[in-house]
Formats: structure tokens, C-alpha cells, sequence
């Protein structure tokens, strides 16, 4: 156990998202962002102190790991992006803020390495999503995303 926590960079990032998230639920400003900056300068992990994360959640090898203040996450490998894809623009052309643009991961999904899931899509339940693919469109429950082999 001890190995695990005190040599496992996941660990300290999620540790420190779960504090840094509850301050932020609380309405204190600046601390929370800090907190998740200063994880994510030490492990390579940068989670916004402002996803959704459930209680059973864990980051296997979690250098390069990105989850957007928006997100909803199961499990990620590591050099997972969940990610936005752009602010909407308004009537003016300015960025639309303050809307959710990032990932929704339901229940017991696993995302392997390098894949990069972008805007506000949902990932069903039981699903996995394969390593080095891009997800811009909702993947349904229990599907298996995966490349294809190239032929010979």
C-alpha cells in the first residue's frame, strides 16, 4: 500500500482534484485551481478542479492525462484527452462561456492510451474506447471502439 501511495502520480492528482474540487463546490475562489495546477506540474495529470468525477474512478500510468473543467467521467490510461473541441461563437462572434463542452464517461468506462475524446458526447456505459483513437460522436453502451487493422 504504501508503494501505491506514495509513488503512484495518479494518486496525488486524483487526491488532490477531490479536495480541490470540493473547495470549489463551496465558492472558493483561486485555491482550488492552484491546488489542481500544482498536481498537475508534479505528476503530469491535469484534471480541472471543476469535472464531475464519480467515487470508484482511477488513472492507470497517468502522465499526459487531460480532463476539461466540464467533464463527466471510469477509467483512463495514460495520455487521455477529454477534451472540448471549440467554444460556440454567439451573434457577434464571441465565445460562448460557462456551457458544458467536455465529455460525459458513464459507469465502467475504460479509455486507453492516447485516445482523445472531444465535446459534449457521451461515452455509454460498459463501453472502451481503444488507444490512439478520436471520439467526436456518442458511443453507445457496451460498444467496443477500436482500429481498425490495415491490410497487407
Amino acid at each position: 500500500y504504501g508503494e501505491v501511495i506514495f509513488c503512484y502520480p495518479a494518486i496525488k492528482a486524483i487526491s488532490n482534484y477531490r479536495i480541490a474540487h470540493e473547495l470549489l463546490e463551496l465558492g472558493v475562489p483561486l485555491i482550488p485551481r492552484m491546488i489542481t495546477e500544482m498536481a498537475h506540474s508534479e505528476t503530469g495529470i491535469d484534471i480541472h478542479p471543476g469535472a464531475k468525477i464519480g467515487s470508484h474512478f482511477t488513472i492507470d500510468h497517468g502522465t499526459g492525462v487531460v480532463i476539461g473543467a466540464t467533464s463527466i467521467i471510469g477509467k483512463l490510461y495514460q495520455g487521455v484527452t477529454l477534451g472540448a473541441k471549440s467554444f460556440p461563437l454567439d451573434a457577434d462572434g464571441k465565445p460562448i462561456k460557462g456551457i458544458p463542452r467536455h465529455p460525459i464517461l458513464e459507469d465502467n468506462v475504460i479509455v486507453y492510451s492516447n485516445a482523445t475524446i472531444l465535446g459534449r458526447i457521451t461515452i455509454g456505459s460498459d463501453a472502451t474506447v481503444g488507444g490512439n483513437i478520436w471520439v467526436t460522436e456518442n458511443i453507445p453502451a457496451g460498444a467496443k471502439i477500436v482500429q481498425t487493422k490495415a491490410k497487407k
